[in-house]
């Protein structure tokens, strides 16, 4: 379950980053669209983190250790509101290259997470 949410998150991450790049190319401003998206891919991070949390939990360990494995987390969750949050500050396309590069960040971050947890079976 694992697996599957962290691979949907870096593919939601990667469309909303390109989604907020194209509209930056088009000298836009972040708009009322690209926030939903932000929420979905925010709810999918929240969610992440809640699943990550109950395995932990429940006993099953990260490969490369519990404290960095919740930091990634908590760090995966914040990215994109974080970047959400600046580009309200930013109303010109320069919000849209935010969004855009904090979209980028949480899709390395996915791939460093399950990096983190290990592979099933290993």
């Amino acid at each position: 379950m694992f697996d599957a949410l962290t691979a949907a998150l870096g593919a939601t991450a990667l469309a909303l980053a390109a989604w907020c790049a194209f509209a930056a190319w088009r000298d836009q401003p972040t708009k009322d669209w690209h926030f939903i998206g932000m929420a979905v891919v925010s709810v999918l991070a929240l969610a992440q983190l809640v699943i990550g949390l109950v395995q932990l939990g429940r006993g099953e360990k990260a490969d490369e250790g519990s404290v960095i494995f919740v930091a990634y987390l908590i760090g995966a969750f914040a990215a994109v509101p974080a970047a959400g949050l600046l580009s309200l500050t930013e109303r010109t396309k320069w919000g849209s290259v935010t969004v855009a590069a904090g979209a980028v960040v949480l899709a390395v971050l996915e791939v460093r997470l399950y990096d983190i947890w290990g592979t099933p079976g290993a």
